[in-house]
């Protein structure tokens, strides 16, 4: 099965991820190298670079979004001034930096002076860092990215995208849910796009007892990158 054509290659990689991940993809490969205790190691040298590479970053806001948003969406524009706002305001700015909302909000990062940080990952298909990353790590695997998001961030301002997207966003409600991170601001850019989702977690989920009113008050809705920036320094992280 073929799943979205339209963000792969004709001929896609096979990335460390699923090398680890799924057991089809191994099967043919008995080098000690390409064993899962092997990439154990890769996996824990991935962490410690990306400590050794992060580890002056004090306060940060990651932003997220669509790989797919262009340059004249104005869901684009609002990033970049959203990043500019809070660079401004003495944070890092840290993307995917890879195209798209990650690119706004490196570009933004840079005009409004503050670091820009890309946390690029290996896909099925070539994703080139954008050209307004100052500090670039580069991952294979999904897990230790993830991780250095949470680690080094203040705050989440999520713009309109897709799974991956959504991921990042139940990632860090589940994390501050459970107590396994410190309660830092959760930004959704676009009442227009996320308040379906809103809607459904309050008249569904939390109707069904599956999550407190305390839980969905995790999350903020914004629309202007004015109160998605207060949201963030209101945090005082």
């Amino acid at each position: 099965m073929v799943v979205d054509d339209a963000i792969r290659d004709p001929e896609p990689v096979v990335t460390e991820d699923q090398r680890l991940l799924d057991t089809s993809a191994a099967a043919d490969a008995p080098d000690f190298r390409r064993t899962d205790s092997w990439r154990v190691l890769r996996i824990f040298s991935e962490f410690v670079e990306g400590i050794d590479a992060l580890a002056d970053v004090r306060r940060a806001v990651a932003i997220f979004g669509s790989a797919r948003t262009t340059q004249d969406d104005p869901y684009y524009a609002a990033a970049r001034r959203t990043a500019e706002l809070v660079a401004q305001a003495g944070y890092a700015v840290i993307t995917g930096g890879g195209p798209g909302i990650m690119e706004a909000g490196n570009r933004g990062a840079r005009e409004g002076g503050g670091r820009s940080i890309g946390c690029n990952i290996e896909l099925p298909f070539e994703q080139k860092a954008n050209p307004y990353v100052d500090t670039l790590v580069n991952f294979r695997y999904f897990m230790v990215r993830k991780t250095m998001f949470i680690k080094y961030s203040s705050a989440f301002v999520i713009f309109p995208g897709g799974f991956g997207t959504l991921d990042e966003l139940l990632e860090a409600v589940e994390l501050i849910q459970t107590g396994k991170i410190s309660h830092f601001p959760v930004v959704l850019y676009g009442s227009k796009y996320w308040g379906g989702l809103v809607a459904w977690l309050r008249d569904t989920v939390l109707a069904s007892n599956n999550i407190a009113e305390a839980d969905l008050e995790l999350l903020q809705i914004v629309d202007t990158p004015e109160a998605a920036a207060l949201a963030v320094m209101a945090a005082k992280h």
